[in-house]
């Protein structure tokens, strides 16, 4: 895939994924840890749409396709206590595997505390934040 230039300030173009969901074990209490819990993602990628536009290539762009497919097989392999742990390695992971400079990325819980529709955790990584990733995920 070509590069495509994330780190001007003045471009302001995103790639949004929202509502991405998928089945893992997350938690900390015992019956977490036994049975999978739906989680569901949303990812904001840089994209400088001009470059894809002019040459409607989608090698010009982020593929957003292989970024969901690559999402929702290693969120649903993985099994964390943590959501704040999966959303940190899961945005390291994307990261070190497509050339993103930074990506922001919600993991709602729904349905993890009564009263409340769902609670997760948004963060945002660079790729600087690449040099401090421990080496197993």
């Amino acid at each position: 895939m070509a590069s495509t230039p994330t780190t001007d300030p003045a471009i302001a173009d995103r790639i949004f994924l929202r509502g991405l969901t998928a089945e893992c074990i997350i938690g900390f209490i015992d019956w977490e840890r036994r049975v999978p819990q739906l989680v569901v993602i949303d990812l904001e990628l840089p994209c400088d749409c001009r470059r894809a536009a002019a040459t409607d290539s989608v090698n010009d762009t982020v593929d957003y396709k292989k970024i969901a497919k690559r999402v929702l097989a290693w969120v649903s392999s993985s099994q964390f206590q943590l959501v704040e742990t999966l959303a940190h390695r899961l945005a390291l992971l994307l990261l070190g595997e497509f050339d993103l400079d930074w990506i922001r990325l919600t993991i709602n819980k729904p349905g993890a505390i009564r009263h409340s529709r769902d609670v997760g955790v948004s963060i945002e990584r660079r790729r600087a934040d690449l040099a401090d990733a421990p080496t197993s995920a």
